[in-house]
């Protein structure tokens, strides 16, 4: 899986989305740096041709933010062929709107929370 994670091809828009992050992923971020929750996550983070908001390559796990161009058409349709492409390669991803994040956050924490808890240990 090595090579394909933060591949070269995606470095200045990794680095432009981290230097851009809208307000929710900021919010969020806050709670998921440092290992908060337990696992490291990584921001912005290259997962073959796609990049993800936020990433615990440890437990697998992707979460997404969601704001207003994810439910366009275009977006919707981008999401389902990342989507697809990550569950293929063995991700699982948690998804939350930007509304959510601002609106109840210890919700979306706990929720996070809960789905680390149900994570078998690492070897």
């Amino acid at each position: 899986m090595s090579q394909l994670i933060n591949r070269k091809s995606n470095l200045a828009l990794r680095r432009r989305l981290r230097s851009t992050m809208t307000t929710p992923e900021q919010r969020l971020w806050y709670y998921l740096r440092d290992k908060q929750l337990g696992v490291k996550f990584r921001r912005q983070h290259g997962i073959g041709p796609y990049v993800v908001d936020f990433c615990s390559p440890d437990v697998k796990l992707v979460i997404e933010v969601d704001g207003d161009s994810h439910y366009t058409e275009s977006g919707i349709q981008h999401d389902r062929l990342r989507d697809d492409f990550l569950h293929r390669i063995g991700m699982q991803i948690l998804r939350f709107t930007n509304h959510e994040i601002m609106t109840q956050l210890p919700a979306v924490l706990a929720t996070i929370t809960q789905h680390l808890a149900k994570q078998p240990p690492k070897d």
